[in-house]
């Protein structure tokens, strides 16, 4: 959940979404990756984004331009027609200790955030000291809001 001047957003999202980030994220452990987070605001309530789909974008360069700016295209034009928009952005870093958010990412997160005003950042850590059992451990998400982010 984020604050915001209008009230509290809150985010859903779906299954599907929630796996393919993981996924990619578990696939790719010694690299950065990223990917946007797809869906749209409620239609009954403005205060909750709904999150239907994410897509993986990288796993290594992430901060190259051109690479980025093409996906974003046509990631945009081919969800638009199915009624989802880019909501957000996800990140996962290389060292599973390192749980910032770099400026590549921000910068991304920066140019969803002037097309979708409520977008937000996932920054997925891969905390293997809190959540162990036996040797598999879990990987956490956590969302910051990009409204409440300070640069």
């Amino acid at each position: 959940m984020a604050s915001t001047g209008g009230g509290e957003l809150k985010y859903e999202m779906a299954q599907n979404a929630y796996i393919k980030l993981v996924l990619h994220a578990l696939k790719h452990k010694t690299s950065a990756v990223n990917g946007v987070l797809l869906g749209r605001t409620s239609p009954k309530n403005e205060s909750l984004v709904q999150i239907e789909d994410s897509v993986p974008l990288f796993h290594n360069h992430l901060g190259l331009l051109p690479p980025l700016e093409i996906s974003l295209i046509m990631i945009e034009e081919y969800y638009s027609a199915r009624g989802l928009g880019i909501v957000g952005y996800f990140h996962a870093n290389e060292r599973f200790d390192d749980t910032e958010l770099g400026n590549i990412s921000k910068n991304i997160a920066d140019h969803i955030s002037r097309y979708f005003p409520q977008a937000a950042v996932l920054l997925i850590t891969r905390s293997l000291k809190l959540y162990q059992k036996g040797k598999t451990a879990a990987l956490l998400c956590r969302f910051v809001s990009y409204a409440s982010m300070a640069f």
